[in-house]
């Protein structure tokens, strides 16, 4: 079955829409800075969405307002803005710190007084993704949020596509959301894996990543759908696969073994080759482990000349959102025709035997590679298609 992409919605540091996106990579610009949205003794630059102010339901978390936004431009995008009703939806929706109580002004009055007023958790109770959404909408179907650290939103949206293809609904939502926290600042703080200076994935002197915040949905259809719609395609999901290395709670598989097997399954899934792939849009965090056990599956995979880069010198790592951004700008890059320089890299290190493009770089081909690396050995990869034409249906 053909799972075919009508719609996508995305909001990051980079931008809060496609154009703004596109033009953001395009000029190589980078909008990080000092944490603005709680006070923090911790100097590293983040990307935070500024001027961000659609609260759609206040009382609750910013990450499901961002993930709120990015669902109308998919919608909007998808021409379902008013469409939905009566369908079969299923919702998939990715993340981690929306899987939290994360309201710290909570915690202090129940410390302080031994207790205080149960808004912040009424609030957060009701701030499941996928059910918020579907409560949204006023629709019905299959609904899961899925809390699988970095890969979250690479299987929100593996598992949107298996309810397709088993026929429990006709339209899916995937994707996934993050706002900036004070909890992973401090966690990735203290595994000294926070940069002080801008990431620089994959580069020889790379000394952590950057946190960032976000959100992406992806309107997918099946055949069907989309051809009673007359809508149009963007893309095809043409393979998805995951695994678990089981090797450690926040390092890769030196050999990265769960990795290959992900991406292996993606393409077999596509029956397509390895030299099908036109690029790769790595996991690419910029901290030492990551990107050296990434660096040497792409090459052992795909050979040390494939086009590949990281969009998180871009958006900074978006947690729970990175996988269905980082899907978002492979189908921007496929349309387009061309992938932007992987901010940050400089030097090549002599341990990984291939480098990200360093300037902004034409592409052909059809198929493109998306990866994502989470604690806990978690691996996924989503293997997309651009159509062979354009305009209405698969």
């Amino acid at each position: 079955m053909k799972i075919a992409v009508t719609g996508l919605g995305l909001m990051s540091a980079a931008g809060q829409n496609e154009t703004v996106t596109l033009d953001n990579f395009n000029a190589g610009q980078r909008h990080a800075g000092p944490v603005s949205l709680f006070p923090s003794e911790i100097q590293a630059p983040v990307f935070e969405v500024k001027n961000f102010a659609r609260n759609y339901f206040p009382a609750r978390l910013r990450t499901l307002n961002l993930c709120l936004a990015a669902l109308e431009e998919a919608l909007q995008n998808a021409g379902l803005e008013k469409a939905l009703r009566g369908k079969r939806i299923g919702v998939a929706m990715g993340t981690t710190i929306g899987s939290i109580l994360n309201d710290f002004e909570f915690y202090r009055k129940y410390h302080e007084k031994g207790s205080a007023p149960m808004d912040a958790v009424n609030a957060y109770l009701q701030g499941n993704l996928a059910s918020a959404i579907h409560a949204f909408l006023g629709t019905d179907g299959p609904s899961m949020t899925v809390v699988n650290a970095c890969a979250s939103s690479t299987d929100a949206i593996g598992i949107a596509m298996s309810w397709m293809k088993s026929g429990l609904c006709d339209i899916a939502l995937a994707g996934g959301a993050d706002e900036m926290s004070r909890i992973p600042l401090c966690g990735f703080n203290s595994l000294g894996i926070l940069s002080r200076t801008l990431s620089a994935p994959f580069d020889r002197d790379r000394n952590g990543l950057n946190l960032g915040e976000g959100a992406a949905v992806l309107v997918l259809e099946n055949e069907d759908s989309v051809q009673k719609r007359g809508a149009t395609t963007r893309a095809l999901i043409r393979g998805y696969g995951t695994c678990n290395d089981a090797y450690h709670l926040t390092s890769p598989d030196p050999q990265g073994a769960g990795l290959i097997n992900a991406i292996t399954r993606a393409l077999g899934e596509a029956e397509l080759p390895p030299p099908e792939i036109t690029f790769i849009n790595a996991h690419g965090t910029g901290t030492q482990d990551n990107d050296a056990v990434e660096g040497l599956v792409l090459s052992r995979l795909f050979g040390p000349k494939i086009k590949f880069l990281s969009t998180k010198g871009y958006t900074g790592h978006t947690l729970g959102a990175a996988g269905g951004l980082e899907a978002c700008f492979s189908i921007l890059a496929l349309e387009n025709g061309w992938i932007p320089a992987s901010a940050g890299f400089q030097n090549q290190d002599a341990g990984i035997p291939l480098a990200p493009v360093r300037e902004r770089t034409t592409i052909q081909g059809r198929f493109a590679l998306s990866t994502s690396l989470g604690f806990g050995g978690c691996n996924a990869a989503l293997l997309i298609e651009r159509p062979k034409k354009t305009g209405l249906g698969l």
